[in-house]
C-alpha cells in the first residue's frame, strides 16, 4: 500500500523542536519494558462468552509478538501491508497489533459489529492482504461471512480465524509453531522495524460524505497524544487499566492496547460489557483505570448501587463519547467514589480536551475539558474569525496528534496550510479555556459513542419502495446519548412500518446499531424555495414532539441491537 499522508512531513521539524514528537514506536516501548519488568503481569483478557482467563507477562508478551509477526510474514505480510482485524477485546487483537508493528504492517482495526456492507468498502479501500475474524461471537460466524465476501476482495489474499479449526486457524497459522526460533527470525525482526513516521494505523471513521473515511496516523502522531494523555491523568507503571470498550475504536486502541505498553503497566481486557462482571473484575484485578462511554457508566453506577458491591481501587473513570448528564457524575461520585472525567476527541487526533483530576466535578458536566500540551482551539464563524469567548461556532483543531489524512482522500483533509483541522463540531470556549461540544455541523449522530453515518443509511432506505423521502436525525436518550428517528415522506398507496425499515436494512446487512429505532411518517418534509431539505427544521419537529409528548408512529424499545454491547 502507499499511503498519502501528505499532513505528516510539513509538521515534523516544528513537533520535534517542540517536543511533542518522541520518535518512538511501539517496538522501543517494548523494549524498555523487556529491560525494566519482563515480569511483570503486561495483559489479561477476559472472555465472558466463551470462559476463560488469558495472561501474558512482557516476556511472553514479546515472544508471541515476535513469534505472530515472523507467521505473518510467511503469510506474505510485509511493511505498509494492511491487516484487517475483526475481533472483540481478545489478547490476539492486541499481540496482532504488536505483531504487525514488528514487522512494519499496519494494522486496520474493524469494529465487530461491521457486517458485509461496511466491512466490503473498507477492505476494498484499505486493500487489505489479510483479515483475521473470529469463528463466531455472540452467536455470528465470522468465518462464513467472510469466507463470502473474499471472491470479490482481490486484495485479500489470506483470511485467519481465532478459534478455526481448518486451515485458516490462527493457533495453526500464527500462535502455535515457534516461528521466533526460526534461523531467519532475527534478520526478518530487524530488518522490517518500522520508523517513527510510518503509518502504524488505520482506522475508518463514519462521515457525512455517504463513505466512511480511513484515518492514517503514525507512531509520532498517536504517542503525541497518549503522553499528555497519561499525565494529565497522573497515570503510571502502578496502574492497571479496564479496557471494555472496544479497542477496534480509538478509545480502546490508544489506551487500552498502547497506553498500558508506554507506561509499563497493566491492561485488563473485557470482551463482552456485563457490568456485573466488570465490578468483579475491577475488584479481582485491583483496576484504577477505565475509559468508555457514558453507558457504560450508568451501567457501572447502577450496579454498584443495587449489588452493595464496591470498587474501592477504581481510581478514574474518563468518560467520552457524549456529555455526561449531571446527575449521572453526582450519582457515580457519590456511589463510586471515582473521580469522573470528562473528554473529547476524534478518531483523528485522538483525546483532545480532557478535564483535570484537581477540577471541581460540575466541570465534568458543564465542559467536555481544556486542551492537552501541544493541542489548540478556535471557534470561528461563518467566516472563519474567532468568536468572543462564550459564543458558539464551528471548533477548529491544531494538535500535535493530528492525523496524517485520509487514505486515498486528501480532498477530504480538512486541514488548512497553517494546520488547522475542522472538526465539523459546534462548540465554545469559556474564559478558561475549557470548551463545551454544542453540536455539529456534519451529519452524525452518536449513539452509545458510536458514530452512525447517517448519509449512508439515508441513501439506502431512499431505496426501499415505499419511501419517497426520508431524513434521520438524533433525539436524546439517558443511556446511549442519542438514539436515531427517521422522518419519512411515503409514495403515494404506500404504507411502512418500523419493523419493515429494520428488515429492509438488516436484509441490506447494516449494522444493527446504525438502524432507527423510531418512525415519523410526514405529509412533507421542510425544506427551502429550491426544494432542499431543512435538516435543521426536521431536528425542530423532533424536539417538538419530544417536548409534547408526542407519540411516534412506531417506536422499538428493545430488540434490534439496543445495547452497545461488544
Amino acid at each position: 500500500m502507499e499511503f498519502d499522508a501528505v499532513l505528516l512531513p510539513g509538521r515534523r521539524t516544528g513537533m520535534i523542536r517542540q517536543g511533542f514528537w518522541h520518535d518512538r514506536t511501539i517496538n522501543d516501548y517494548l523494549d524498555i519494558c523487556m529491560a525494566n519488568c519482563p515480569d511483570k503481569v503486561a495483559l489479561t483478557a477476559y472472555r465472558l462468552e466463551a470462559g476463560g482467563t488469558t495472561r501474558f507477562t512482557y516476556r511472553e508478551l514479546v515472544r508471541m509478538a515476535d513469534r505472530i509477526a515472523i507467521g505473518l510474514s510467511r503469510l506474505g505480510i510485509g511493511r505498509n501491508d494492511i491487516v484487517g482485524c475483526q475481533l472483540p477485546n481478545w489478547w490476539q487483537f492486541t499481540l496482532i497489533y504488536l505483531a504487525c508493528s514488528r514487522i512494519g504492517a499496519v494494522m486496520n482495526p474493524l469494529m465487530h459489529i461491521f457486517r458485509e456492507r461496511e466491512l466490503s468498502f473498507m477492505l476494498a479501500h484499505g486493500e487489505a492482504k489479510l483479515l483475521v475474524v473470529p469463528k463466531t461471537f455472540r452467536g455470528f460466524d465470522y468465518e462464513a461471512m467472510a469466507l463470502g465476501m473474499q471472491p470479490a476482495l482481490p486484495h485479500l489474499r489470506q483470511l485467519v480465524v481465532v478459534d478455526g479449526e481448518g486451515g485458516n486457524s490462527f493457533a495453526k497459522l500464527l500462535s502455535d509453531p515457534h516461528w521466533e526460533n526460526e534461523p531467519d527470525a532475527r534478520a526478518i525482526l530487524t530488518a522490517n522495524r518500522p520508523g517513527p513516521d510510518d503509518i502504524t494505523q488505520l482506522l475508518y471513521t463514519s462521515g457525512t460524505t455517504g463513505q466512511p473515511k480511513a484515518v492514517m496516523h503514525s507512531a509520532n502522531t498517536v504517542m503525541a497524544n497518549i503522553v499528555p494523555y497519561a499525565e494529565r491523568l497522573h497515570l503510571t507503571e502502578r496502574d492497571v487499566v479496564l479496557m471494555a470498550s472496544p479497542m477496534a475504536h480509538q478509545t480502546g486502541f490508544m489506551y487500552g492496547l498502547m497506553m498500558p505498553v508506554m507506561l509499563q503497566a497493566s491492561a485488563i481486557l473485557q470482551d463482552i460489557w456485563q457490568p456485573e462482571r466488570a465490578i468483579e473484575i475491577v475488584r479481582q484485578e485491583q483496576v484504577s483505570f477505565t475509559m468508555a462511554s457514558t453507558p457504560f457508566l450508568s451501567d457501572l453506577t447502577g450496579t454498584v448501587g443495587t449489588s452493595g458491591l464496591t470498587v474501592p481501587t477504581l481510581r478514574t473513570f474518563l468518560c467520552a463519547g457524549a456529555p455526561i448528564p449531571t446527575p449521572l457524575v453526582e450519582q457515580a461520585r457519590k456511589v463510586l467514589g471515582t473521580k469522573i472525567v470528562s473528554a473529547w476527541g476524534m478518531t483523528e487526533n485522538g483525546a483532545v480536551t480532557l478535564t483535570r483530576l484537581e477540577d471541581d466535578d460540575e466541570r465534568s458536566f458543564n465542559t467536555d475539558g481544556i486542551p492537552l500540551p501541544g493541542v489548540e482551539l478556535k471557534v470561528v464563524d461563518a467566516e472563519g474569525n474567532s468568536v468572543p469567548a462564550g459564543e458558539a461556532g464551528r471548533l477548529l483543531v491544531r494538535a500535535c496528534s493530528n492525523f496524517g489524512g485520509y487514505l486515498k482522500r486528501p480532498q477530504w483533509n480538512q486541514t488548512d496550510d497553517q494546520d488547522w483541522f475542522d472538526t465539523g463540531d459546534m462548540a465554545r470556549l469559556d474564559e478558561r479555556g475549557y470548551v463545551r461540544i454544542t453540536g455539529r455541523s456534519k451529519d452524525v449522530i452518536i449513539r452509545g459513542g458510536e458514530n452512525v453515518p447517517v448519509v449512508e443509511i439515508e441513501s439506502l432506505l431512499y431505496g426501499h419502495p415505499a419511501v419517497a423521502q426520508v431524513a434521520i436525525v438524533g433525539y436524546p436518550d439517558p443511556r446511549l446519548g442519542e438514539r436515531a428517528c427517521a422522518f419519512v415522506v411515503l409514495k403515494p398507496g404506500q404504507n411502512l412500518d418500523l419493523a419493515g425499515i429494520v428488515d429492509f436494512l438488516k436484509s441490506r446487512k447494516v449494522a444493527v446499531q446504525y438502524i432507527p429505532e423510531r418512525l415519523e411518517v410526514m405529509d412533507a418534509l421542510p425544506a427551502t424555495a429550491s426544494g432542499k431539505l431543512q435538516k435543521f427544521r426536521v431536528r425542530e419537529i423532533m424536539r417538538q414532539k419530544l417536548a409534547e409528548g408526542t407519540a411516534p408512529i412506531q417506536r422499538i424499545a428493545a430488540g434490534h441491537g439496543i445495547l452497545p454491547r461488544q
